[in-house]
């Protein structure tokens, strides 16, 4: 059955008679309910199937609470709205969230004593909110604050509609409102409808703002197990840029300066995702930096050691890593790599990968050795080493991620080759436009360093 579409016009009614909950059983032979209810009870549940199916098939939170603003203008006759999240908990996360209205217009709303505000009073309100607070004629109304009436008038707000966001629980999430170009208010109807998706948004919203909460944490832990700068070592300049995907990846990286003026390079990716890969990947990088003081003039005798501790500690787990040498003064890199991304040396007259021998990764092999290589840059050259999600970011096959990245390299302009910083962001940018370096819900960890030797 097709759904006949709701009136999207202010004040207008349902064009059919009141609605009854769904959860109201009726029997016909009474004679109390006409065929004509029976349908519009039938069309309001499937309407209320489709909204609540757009909810569900949202991606990220902010996905969710923009499709929890736009069905609730189809519901309740609006054509604008704003859904403040502010979890009474206060452990976040707090979003403002739009419907029709421009930076400048929230930015406006946001200068309402929040005592008079709508979506204020709700959050604000010291037991159970109000179930909806209703100002069908702002311009006349009385009582209200200076200050509302003027923002309402310029936006060209004639009336609005809230309701919380609060949980079967009693939790509250923040709250929502609607705003009418005329004076109106909303039909019993269009109330009804709408508190029966607002109870079902919550619960769906609410499973959202943990997950979130779950991901932020996750990402502070990761953040904590990699370096917070970069140190000053002389005979080199550094730069790392990294990104995070939402289920926090196992990617890593490590500048550890060594005994006799030496510096040690690392990166790696553990296999999977979340806190368990991410605690396999601060024992991994701590590991490796004990190996690096011991024995990092010798980077295959590093990585054999960290393949040994992947076999006992992380049983079928497997990863790969990278892990140079640089000699004191910056002269010499010496690395070796398990199942990682060759490196790519780029200057003024030549880029091209370093040959690095192929190697299984970590914990694929009952005993990884591989030989180690030795790059030596000219000076002003670069080396960039990289995850491989710099290059599952691409969305490309790994031959022509590959050669994506090359072209990269290569096209930079002079001006920017000779600073590592400038050098990573142009790569970066090149590499992956339109925004996919900073997609947050990509499930890629990216992580670029560039290595420029000053001493060669």
């Amino acid at each position: 059955m097709s759904t006949p579409p709701l009136p999207n016009v202010a004040g207008i009614e349902l064009p059919r008679a009141a609605s009854a909950p769904p959860s109201v059983s009726v029997d016909p032979d009474q004679g109390g309910v006409t065929r004509a209810d029976l349908t519009a009870w039938v069309s309001d549940l499937t309407t209320l199937h489709e909204l609540t199916s757009h909810l569900f098939r949202a991606g990220s939170l902010d996905d969710a609470l923009r499709e929890v603003l736009r069905a609730g203008a189809l519901l309740t006759g609006a054509r604008r709205g704003l859904l403040v999240l502010h979890p009474a908990d206060g452990l976040g996360p707090i979003a403002h969230v739009g419907l029709g209205l421009s930076r400048s217009e929230l930015g406006a709303i946001e200068t309402i004593p929040r005592h008079s505000s709508s979506c204020g009073r709700l959050i604000d309100a010291p037991g159970r909110p109000a179930p909806e607070i209703v100002h069908p004629d702002l311009a006349h109304e009385t009582g209200l604050d200076p200050r509302h009436r003027e923002v309402a008038a310029r936006l060209g707000c004639a009336a609005s509609y809230a309701v919380p966001l609060l949980t079967r629980a009693g939790a509250l999430l923040g709250a929502v409102v609607w705003l009418y170009d005329e004076p109106a208010v909303p039909s019993d109807a269009r109330r009804q409808l709408m508190a029966l998706y607002i109870g079902q948004a919550c619960e769906s919203v609410a499973r959202r703002v943990e997950l979130a909460r779950a991901q932020h944490a996750l990402a502070l832990l990761r953040e904590g197990l990699l370096p917070s700068r970069l140190p000053q070592v002389p005979g080199a300049r550094l730069a790392v840029r990294h990104r995070t995907g939402p289920r926090g990846g196992g990617d890593w990286y490590d500048v550890m300066p060594l005994p006799d003026g030496a510096l040690g390079l690392a990166l790696g990716s553990v296999t999977g995702q979340g806190a368990t890969a991410v605690a396999a990947m601060g024992r991994l990088r701590a590991s490796l930096r004990a190996y690096a003081v011991m024995e990092g003039e010798d980077p295959v005798a590093v990585l054999s050691d960290l393949e040994l501790l992947l076999r006992q500690t992380e049983g079928r787990r497997t990863a790969t890593a990278l892990f140079a040498h640089v000699e004191p003064g910056g002269r010499r890199l010496v690395l070796a790599g398990a199942g990682h991304c060759p490196p790519l040396i780029t200057g003024d007259y030549r880029t091209e990968y370093a040959e690095t021998t192929l190697s299984a990764p970590l914990g694929m092999l009952s005993c990884w050795e591989a030989p180690s290589v030795d790059i030596e840059p000219a000076p002003g050259e670069t080396v960039l080493l990289y995850t491989d999600g710099l290059l599952h970011r691409t969305g490309e096959p790994l031959e022509r991620a590959l050669a994506r990245l090359h072209r990269a390299a290569s096209g930079t302009p002079p001006a920017l080759r000779r600073d590592p910083q400038l050098l990573a962001d142009h790569v970066l940018r090149t590499m992956l436009p339109d925004g996919r370096a900073d997609d947050q819900d990509h499930p890629e960890d990216v992580i670029l360093l560039a290595v420029q030797l000053t001493n060669g």
